[in-house]
């Protein structure tokens, strides 16, 4: 797939995080922990959310995580973020993973979850988002 091509249903935006499932992601049973997924979809939230509050900002909350599809050893997973929804001192950004099989071209969402961040100062005290860290 070229970089102007786009599979029905993937975001048509760049990806915030690409990364390479391995073998170190596993759980004991062999599959990629769903953990681990859940930090690189934290990693894509967070940085949007930094961008928009131009600075630090802490996770507070995750909701509607859904696991659609399991994610194997060698896949390439794509983060996409959009920031759904500012208040004085909060970000909520939705968050999707897809995958791509290394021997493969087709993608699949894999899940999807919304991320809260509050935008903190230097005390780690909440701040409003449109003021610098």
């Amino acid at each position: 797939m070229s970089g102007s091509e786009h599979v029905q249903g993937a975001p048509s935006e760049a990806p915030v995080i690409r990364t390479i499932a391995m073998p170190s992601d596993t759980n004991p049973e062999g599959d990629i922990f769903g953990g681990w997924l859940m930090s690189q979809m934290d990693l894509a939230g967070a940085t949007v959310a930094f961008r928009l509050a131009c600075g630090r900002c802490a996770t507070v909350a995750v909701d509607g995580m859904a696991f659609l599809s399991p994610v194997a050893v060698g896949d390439e997973v794509s983060l996409y973020a959009r920031v759904t929804r500012t208040g004085r001192t909060s970000v909520q950004v939705a968050v999707e993973a897809w995958r791509r099989p290394r021997d493969g071209e087709t993608v699949t969402k894999v899940t999807e979850g919304t991320f809260t961040y509050v935008a903190i100062d230097r005390d780690r005290k909440p701040r409003p988002v449109t003021a610098p860290a």
